[in-house]
């Protein structure tokens, strides 16, 4: 989930920060007694990082991260051994094999049979046919909503967004990326394939929605917004965003199921597909504390990592391993039975070059600032280069 914005108002985000402020900003510099991590909140669970820590007498030194430009930024400024492993999204992975920052992996290190083999694909986390990165869980950026006010059946269809009757009853979550491949996907285009001649259609589809929406929000806000009631259905949505919701909005506080869970907030991959986030591990190159680090990446697959992982209390989504041990409650939160078919319908994030980028975030940036009222024309090509923060 690329320029997540996964800045928090919930409880979990916050306890988060609070830990992260006890602990320092700064990486506890290649000691004996730490592992430095940077990672996205759903792995900063005591509950997840206890029982490592004690097995290894080491304590877990973590960074929360928002985007993989800020990956690359922090390493790339840090000095050999602050940092020894990060979770990102595996897409963006050989990007960063690319400039040498990861350590080379053995697959053999990482048993995969159990994993569906779309997760599982070697090719997704690999670079030059060298793996640097493998996954431990994903979800979807489809279309959440709420069952009781919202007919499910109208939701299969990814154009539904787009009818006058929901006006004012949408929320978009607020990352460029997926959300602007799904809307490729209603369009009949493939994300990962875009080109010039699409953007006109794409800019025209992106403000008529943006007509419909009530809120354009981060994570947190656009899962308040549903679970408050204020509209119906989050676009970009999947179990992240309903799975673990109480009656009162706020997210379980680690892997236990809430007595009032709230089973009128639900999920969908349409027909027409979805679009599919995937977390993968990596061992950072520098880090001087190779064997642990690899320890850590080896501990997050086992399937007591895995389930606690799904259930995180920052957000929850699916385990890459079928084997995590999760009740029938969970399972149902997490569509456990649907996978394989919202796998076989969803693609993963795009990976674009510098310019489509460039063109992509602008575009955004253009229509969440004007609104409906924002110009149909695409916007102004950026040169190579002219973006630091693109992707390559």
């Amino acid at each position: 989930m690329p320029t997540r914005s996964r800045r928090g108002r919930s409880v979990a985000v916050t306890t988060a920060l609070i830990i992260m402020a006890a602990l320092g900003s700064a990486p506890a510099r290649a000691a004996d007694d730490a592992l430095n991590v940077l990672t996205w909140c759903d792995h900063e669970d005591p509950e997840l990082l206890t029982p490592f820590e004690q097995a290894n007498n080491v304590r877990i030194h973590f960074k929360d991260i928002d985007s993989t430009d800020a990956i690359r930024a922090i390493v790339r400024q840090s000095q050999p051994g602050d940092w020894d492993v990060v979770i990102m999204d595996e897409t963006d992975a050989p990007r960063l094999a690319a400039d040498g920052l990861l350590m080379a992996l053995d697959p053999a290190d990482f048993p995969a049979a159990e994993v569906p083999a779309p997760i599982a694909d070697p090719a997704t986390g690999s670079y030059r046919g060298q793996l640097y990165s493998v996954p431990e869980k994903y979800d979807y950026n489809a279309v959440a909503f709420n069952q009781a006010r919202i007919n499910a059946a109208d939701m299969n269809d990814i154009n539904a967004i787009w009818q006058p009757r929901y006006r004012g009853r949408i929320a978009i979550y607020d990352s460029y990326l997926p959300v602007l491949s799904y809307i490729a996907l209603a369009l009949g285009r493939d994300p990962a394939h875009l080109v010039d001649a699409d953007l006109p259609a794409l800019h025209a589809r992106l403000a008529a929605l943006r007509a419909n929406a009530a809120l354009v929000d981060d994570m947190p806000g656009v899962q308040q917004a549903l679970a408050d009631g204020q509209v119906d259905i989050v676009v970009g949505g999947g179990a992240w965003t309903t799975a673990g919701v109480d009656e009162d909005g706020a997210v379980a506080a680690g892997p236990a199921t809430p007595a009032a869970a709230r089973t009128d907030l639900t999920f969908t991959v349409p027909r027409q597909g979805g679009m599919r986030w995937q977390h993968g591990i990596s061992v950072i190159a520098a880090s001087q504390r190779k064997a642990l680090a690899l320890a850590f990446a080896r501990y997050l697959r086992t399937p007591a990592a895995q389930a606690r992982l799904a259930t995180s209390s920052c957000y929850r989504g699916m385990p890459a391993s079928p084997l995590a041990p999760l009740d029938a409650a969970d399972r149902a939160a997490l569509h456990w039975e649907d996978q394989p078919a919202y796998i076989a319908a969803s693609h993963p994030y795009p990976v674009m070059d510098r310019a489509m980028d460039g063109r992509l975030r602008a575009m955004w940036d253009d229509v969440m600032k004007h609104g409906a009222g924002a110009p149909v024309a695409p916007p102004t090509p950026v040169r190579a280069g002219d973006d630091e923060t693109a992707q390559p």
